[in-house]
């Protein structure tokens, strides 16, 4: 049997720029044709009542019947070319059957019902493609490109190439994604991450298209545009959302396709043994009220319009879900593996202690480690090289330099290859090394650490620690109410280190100084065993446990692209608790998905019931039907106002913390006025 797919002309997406205007001018026609061949079928009913012979009546019912019963027509020719009939061919049936009995008036009413439910539909379907689209037109069409002797010219995005600079004045939109190169502002990022409370600034920020310039003039150095943007994936993600086609989806649509055949049997039935009995004038229109009363529409649309409601609430607090699979694996999570550095903790490293090895000055160890990891990205390198600066010690030139995955780096300097990364890669490297190795470990116990050696000669250790966030221990809390019944921490970070954190928040258990392929080992291990997983990371070598898990997710706008790219949810910021908020709007979709689907089931039985016995008026199953319809999109947009209480908890709670920050700033200003005078 044929699979059947949704209603295309609902969920079909447009060109962006003139989508709106088609869709408002193709509605018009519809809704004009409707009008028409309702004024022809009620000229028909008004002759007819002042005594007009059928000859007369007829005609004009006749060409209001046929106007209407043409777009049904259209959409039932392309259901069958698909081999996919569906319920336009079962509305178009029907109006047949009526015209071949010679009924015309019931015919052209029954097209003008079922016309009317499908421009409802649609109407329901452009106006959510429209939010969409609204989304997307934060995004200027033209940018203000700085050219090179300074002067600047208006052009379209399309012109633009990475590495471009476009000037933004205070009150415009941002058109592009890209890091500041000239100036400060404030930017209010809310479209992006749902954060009323703007960011600032300034050179070096990353800034993202959509997201709205409030006080400075900046200029900015383009990363990506178009489709390319951070604002362009998410409607990308959304549009995925209409389209996708997951398991359950699946079976539905292969449900459906069974249900057109036995609808059109059971239609025949009733014909058949209601002509031979007391009530065979009334075979035809019985047979008729079946095909409508039971088209499968509302069946079709309970999947789909689920689940853009779901990505659209996602997405408003900053949730990038990329496969509509991963919000249905999300319902189902019962472990959740977590980083540390970055996601657990803030990733905002501070050099607490240098603890150089015997012979070796602070200064020496803090050069040599700066000059390794110059060239890293990694939150430990960051905080080495802001040291290194306040210390005025400025890294010295490196002729190569090489990332060994979940160890450290090489750097090939004048005297000699720094190695600087995980003590036990050191003692790998020189095995001599060992005792001076465990000396230093001793000094910088439960702190996270970058071990350091210039060719064979053991250098000594910088020691980090990391705050942890601040809601951490709650999230966790949160994620045990929902039903998760393990958390682990996979780390590669040393295991007093770990245990520290681990302790602090909460978890089942802890797995420290992990490489890439030994979380990856160990996640496999637990999916071997039956767990539903979902893993939270942010660094390079998380990459392969977030592809691998049942559902990965990045902390998207902090974390590395490489993580960001393997996981199926980024997160717009670092707030943790957007992952239980996650589960929870999975499973309200999956509720919402299952009720959808049975009472679309169970209207379409009771309305066969009644059709079946001539307990319903064919007047009245236009109607019916389109009940089935308005329960489905209603009871699927509920999902859309799901996590609005989150939000302006979260906005009211940054207003709350930007307010006592600058109350910390105020007592600071006092203070040192106070100290001068």
């Amino acid at each position: 049997m044929s699979q059947m797919t949704a209603p295309t002309p609902a969920f079909s997406p447009e060109p962006q720029n003139e989508a709106s205007d088609q869709g408002g001018r193709r509605l018009e026609r519809q809704l004009f044709i409707a009008l028409l061949g309702g004024m022809l079928l009620l000229v028909s009913g008004i002759a007819r009542l002042f005594g007009a012979s059928s000859a007369v009546s007829d005609i004009p019912a006749a060409i209001g019947a046929i106007l209407l019963l043409i777009p049904l027509l259209k959409g039932a020719i392309r259901e069958m070319k698909r081999g996919e009939p569906s319920s336009d061919a079962l509305a178009t049936l029907a109006v047949i059957a009526a015209i071949a009995v010679n009924d015309l008036r019931t015919a052209g009413f029954l097209a003008l019902f079922l016309w009317l439910s499908k421009l409802v539909l649609s109407r329901t379907a452009w106006g959510a493609q429209r939010a969409i689209r609204e989304l997307v037109e934060l995004t200027p069409d033209v940018a203000r490109r700085v050219e090179a002797d300074g002067k600047e010219s208006e052009v379209k995005l399309a012109s633009l190439a990475i590495g471009d600079i476009v000037r933004v004045r205070p009150g415009e939109n941002l058109p592009v994604d890209g890091r500041i190169a000239n100036g400060s502002s404030s930017i209010n990022q809310a479209s992006l991450t749902g954060e009323a409370v703007p960011i600032e600034a300034s050179t070096g920020t990353e800034v993202y298209a959509g997201t709205t310039n409030l006080t400075g003039q900046i200029d900015v150095e383009v990363t990506a545009v178009a489709d390319e943007t951070t604002i362009g994936k998410v409607e990308s993600l959304i549009r995925e959302a209409e389209s996708a086609r997951s398991d359950r989806q699946e079976i539905i649509e292969r449900l459906a396709g069974f249900y057109v055949p036995v609808v059109i049997m059971v239609s025949f039935l009733v014909w058949f043994f209601t002509v031979r009995s007391p009530d065979q004038d009334q075979a035809a229109i019985r047979a008729i009220t079946v095909l409508v009363v039971t088209c499968p529409g509302a069946l079709l649309i309970a999947y789909p319009t689920a689940m853009v409601a779901a990505f659209a609430s996602a997405a408003r607090l900053g949730i990038m879900i990329k496969q509509t699979r991963t919000l249905e694996s999300a319902a189902n999570v019962d472990t959740v593996v977590m980083d540390k550095t970055g996601t657990l903790t803030t990733g905002r490293f501070a050099v607490s202690r240098l603890a150089p090895a015997d012979g070796v000055d602070g200064a020496t160890l803090l050069q040599a480690a700066a000059d390794a990891e110059q060239s890293s990205n990694h939150p430990l390198a960051r905080s080495i090289l802001d040291t290194a600066e306040k210390a005025r010690i400025a890294p010295a030139a490196i002729t190569d330099y090489k990332e060994v995955s979940g160890r450290g780096v090489r750097a090939s300097r004048e005297d000699g290859v720094i190695s600087a990364g995980r003590g036990a890669w050191l003692r790998e490297l020189a095995p001599g090394i060992d005792d001076a190795v465990s000396a230093v470990e001793e000094k910088i116990a439960g702190m996270s650490s970058v071990h350091v050696m210039l060719g064979d000669r053991y250098l000594g250790a910088v020691g980090l620690e990391d705050k942890l966030r601040r809601n951490a221990g709650d999230v966790v809390d949160h994620l045990r109410k929902l039903g998760v019944r393990r958390i682990c921490i996979f780390t590669g970070d040393r295991l007093d280190v770990a245990k520290r954190v681990g302790q602090s928040v909460g978890v089942d258990s802890v797995e420290a100084e992990c490489l890439p392929e030994e979380k990856h080992g160990e996640l496999k291990h637990l999916i071997a065993n039956g767990h539903r997983t979902l893993v939270v990371g942010d660094g390079i070598n998380d990459g392969p446990i977030l592809a691998s898990a049942d559902v990965g997710v990045a902390m998207g706008l902090s974390g590395s692209d490489i993580a960001t790219n393997s996981a199926g949810v980024a997160l717009m910021h670092d707030d943790l608790r957007h992952v239980p908020f996650l589960l929870e709007i999975a499973r309200r979709t999956k509720g919402i998905i299952t009720q959808n689907i049975a009472v679309s089931l169970l209207l379409a039985v009771v309305g066969l019931a009644l059709a079946a016995t001539g307990n319903i008026n064919i007047w009245l199953t236009p109607f019916y039907q389109a009940v089935a319809y308005l329960f489905v999109i209603l009871n699927s947009l509920r999902l859309v106002r799901f996590g609005e209480d989150f939000a302006e908890d979260e906005q009211a709670r940054r207003r709350l913390e930007t307010e006592r920050e600058r109350r910390r700033s105020r007592s600071r200003e006092a203070s040192v006025r106070l100290a001068r005078n």
